[in-house]
């Protein structure tokens, strides 16, 4: 019996795999939608003995709302769009224009993720196509049409988790179609996850070579978990300590992620090399986290970086290192508003794509640290508000814009230029 939430990305693959294992010893072709399903598909290849791959196909945003889904376009240029597309305010003009831009993403990212590599010959085989969920079902209906099409044996949809009429959406369209849960109402598929972490083109790459990804803190030399007590409760972490250390990097990860984010662990990794210690830990318990008006409240995740930080204060290894911290989206008006409070301990600041506005414009005035706010040049809405952020701060506050980027960087080579910039920006301050 399937109990949400799941744990993580691995645990749903763990039950979906348990799901298809009639499929075991067909060979079957495993196709996951990138970035969230590929850490899915990797776990029911393995279980199936089955080959791992990615179908490319990305969903168009209706206008002024990117997250809404009013269609989808394919490896090949193929358009598919919503009934509702137009209401929604996509003329024709709008159409091409997004769908260039996202077959553009496609064909870089099959370039990226493999090199001198073609999609693999799908026709006769058992193919099973995988996504992390199904809210309005567009992109894994534009996945099936087009591997429909290459002539396959067999053609199977599995998710995790699903939207009721995203099910019927898609059920006409395979063979078989696999879904763990099928909840009502239906939200957002992140909800559905206790940790629903964003996936990375790094790991993605790993994955599809089958490597360990950078990711993986247990690998990294003079790594160790930690728990740090604060409100009550105890906190998880990961502690990296390279030896010798010109400073401390302390990740304040923002709402609905973890110390697990892959995008933070990227950034850390980077730093490691570059000589700093790292602390990556969670603001909130599992059981908090399910709360999401806590994942918003500034003042408790405020206090619970200032827990950390008088844990730090009482290692050894640590207290005597100068710290900087490293915020995204909302752990960054956390991140600013502890730097405000300490105005003689905090080194350095960095944003990645942060909510600095949610600091308010008393504690920005008080920041001393001198910060780094770094946002993606189409993220226009937090590019705004990062800007009038940055009028508030009287001290060193600079803003770098990484051209062409979204929100959560996922273009290729965002987030590497993201990692060398703070790199950069704590080697100067601390």
């Amino acid at each position: 019996m399937v109990t949400l939430p799941f744990r993580d990305r691995d645990d749903a693959g763990r039950q979906l795999a348990a799901a298809l294992l009639h499929y075991r010893g067909s060979h079957p072709v495993v196709l996951a939608i990138p970035r969230g399903a590929v850490p899915i598909g990797q776990v029911v290849a393995d279980a199936l003995g089955g080959d791992l791959d990615v179908v490319l196909v990305r969903k168009l945003g209706a206008p002024g709302n990117p997250e809404f889904a009013i269609g989808a376009v394919d490896e090949r240029g193929r358009v598919l769009l919503n009934e509702y597309a137009a209401q929604a305010g996509a003329d024709d003009a709008y159409v091409q224009q997004v769908a260039a831009r996202e077959l553009a993403l496609i064909r870089e990212r099959r370039a990226r993720y493999r090199p001198g590599r073609p999609a693999m010959a799908l026709a006769g085989r058992t193919v099973i196509v995988i996504d992390d969920g199904l809210a309005t079902g567009a992109t894994m209906a534009a996945a099936l049409q087009v591997i429909r099409a290459q002539e396959p044996a067999r053609l199977v949809c599995a998710v995790p988790v699903a939207a009721r009429d995203s099910l019927q959406r898609v059920s006409g369209l395979a063979d078989e179609v696999v879904c763990l849960a099928a909840p009502h109402p239906f939200h957002a598929v992140g909800v559905h996850y206790l940790d629903f972490t964003a996936v990375s083109d790094e790991e993605v790459i790993a994955l599809l070579a089958g490597q360990v990804t950078p990711a993986a803190t247990a690998s990294v030399p003079g790594s160790k978990p930690v728990r740090i007590p604060a409100d009550r409760v105890v906190l998880e972490g990961d502690l990296v300590t390279p030896s010798p250390s010109q400073g401390l990097v302390i990740f304040v990860h923002g709402s609905g992620s973890s110390r697990h984010s892959s995008r933070n662990r990227y950034v850390a990794s980077v730093l490691n090399q570059r000589g700093f210690s790292t602390l990556l830990f969670d603001l909130l318990t599992a059981q908090e986290d399910r709360d999401r008006a806590a994942r918003f409240d500034i003042l408790q995740l405020a206090r619970r970086l200032d827990a950390a930080l008088q844990w730090v204060q009482q290692e050894p290894t640590l207290r005597d290192l100068p710290c900087g911290l490293f915020g995204a989206s909302t752990g960054a008006a956390a991140a600013l508003m502890v730097a405000s409070a300490r105005p003689g301990e905090i080194g350095a600041v960095v944003s990645r794509g942060g909510r600095p506005d949610l600091t308010g414009a008393s504690g920005l005035s008080q920041v001393r640290a001198p910060t780094l706010l770094i946002v993606g040049g189409a993220d226009l809405q937090v590019l705004a508000l990062n800007r009038a952020a940055q009028a508030s701060m009287p001290h060193v506050a600079e803003l770098t814009i990484v051209p062409g980027a979204t929100h959560l960087f996922e273009e290729p080579g965002a987030l590497e230029e993201v990692a060398v910039i703070a790199a950069d920006w704590f080697t100067r301050w601390l």
